[in-house]
């Protein structure tokens, strides 16, 4: 399926001319997480900023979440972590969140960036080296 809309990016991924030049490994992702509880949260952006698995983190707290599970439709107050990584990191980072979530299938969705500003996703790549 292709996307196209007058004075857009006719792909979709909505490819621009940051993403064509950079190379897949160096590819900034949002990844998604939730955590149960702030004090979870604030444990788990520390240890994946001091590790470089992320260059920054931000706590979005009192996320009222509701889905299913186990054939119940469950109910539950989390904190959504937003997660600024790279391609090349996310295998590290999305075992490292499963090995810190007290939950049995926790959430890890890595989103894509189509474009930003050029400092920003320089910064990211640089604070992830190691």
């Amino acid at each position: 399926m292709t996307f196209s809309r007058p004075g857009r990016y006719a792909s979709p991924a909505f490819e621009s001319p940051i993403l064509r030049h950079r190379p897949m490994s160096t590819e900034p992702l949002i990844v998604l997480t939730t955590c149960g509880n702030p004090g979870q949260a604030e444990r788990l952006a520390t240890e994946l900023v001091e590790t470089r698995l992320a260059a920054c983190v931000n706590a979005l707290p009192h996320a009222s979440s509701t889905y299913r599970w186990n054939d119940t439709v469950e109910r539950a107050e989390e904190v959504v972590l937003l997660i600024k990584t790279t391609r090349e990191r996310f295998a590290e980072l999305e075992a490292r969140i499963k090995l810190r979530s007290s939950y049995e299938l926790p959430e890890v969705l890595a989103v894509r960036v189509a474009d930003g500003s050029q400092e920003y996703l320089d910064w990211i790549r640089s604070s992830l080296e190691i």
